[in-house]
């Protein structure tokens, strides 16, 4: 049976998890207080810096219970004076485990998420979190942030999206290719970076060929 996770505790695991994230140098964590339907969500906010990522993902994965990655967003800032490119991890810490067994027999697993800290219930990495990580990457030609898809499986096709639209590499990532683009597209051509001039078809074009695969007259000879 599941148990309904105060805000109080909540709180009380957030702010565990962003202190032990800033402990780790090139990280700044934050506790973030977002409303979603009549209860307050506190979640944790992070930078870190693209050579403290890695140790961070390990550290959350290993000692944080960080068990999931939902999203991951690449963002070009061509005129930004701080920053040209940016990728923000989506992480959760969803405390989804597999029940023990004894000889077989599965045994319930019943909890009590707002008795945090006691000797008896959950303690603070039990308390289910999201958490979001901004790494800022330098003014580059070819931006890249360390890969973590060998610690969240959902980092693989995350990261994968995100190479192909925006551009950004991941250093160490197996079987880099094409998922949204058509394969044949040019190498270098990613289409959310923000130095590309593309045209947007009319309400009656997109209806008439909802996926895209047909070049209009306009698109003869040009990339679509």
């Amino acid at each position: 049976m599941g148990k309904k996770v105060t805000a109080a505790a909540q709180q009380k695991a957030a702010e565990s998890l962003a202190e032990a994230m800033s402990s780790i140098d090139g990280v700044n964590a934050v506790v973030d207080t977002r409303t979603s339907g009549t209860q307050d969500r506190h979640t944790v906010s992070a930078t870190s810096t693209p050579d403290s990522w890695r140790a961070l993902a390990e550290n959350l994965a290993a000692e944080q219970g960080v068990d999931y990655c939902s999203m991951i967003t690449g963002i070009h800032w061509p005129d930004a004076a701080d920053k040209t490119w940016e990728v923000v991890y989506h992480l959760m810490r969803t405390c989804v485990r597999d029940p023990a067994a004894i000889q077989g027999v599965i045994q319930p697993n019943i909890t009590d998420a707002n008795n945090v800290g006691s000797t008896y219930y959950w303690n603070l990495q039990d308390v289910p979190l999201e958490i979001q990580i901004s790494i800022a990457l330098p003014d580059t030609r070819e931006p890249a942030v360390a890969s973590v898809q060998d610690i969240w499986v959902g980092a693989d096709w995350n990261e994968k999206e995100t190479w192909d639209l925006v551009g950004i590499d991941f250093d160490g990532h197996e079987g880099m290719r094409r998922v949204l683009n058509p394969h044949e597209t040019p190498v270098g051509y990613h289409p959310l970076q923000k130095q590309h001039k593309l045209r947007y078809h009319g309400f009656e074009e997109m209806y008439d060929d909802v996926q895209g695969f047909l070049r209009k007259p306009a698109d003869a000879g040009k990339l679509k």
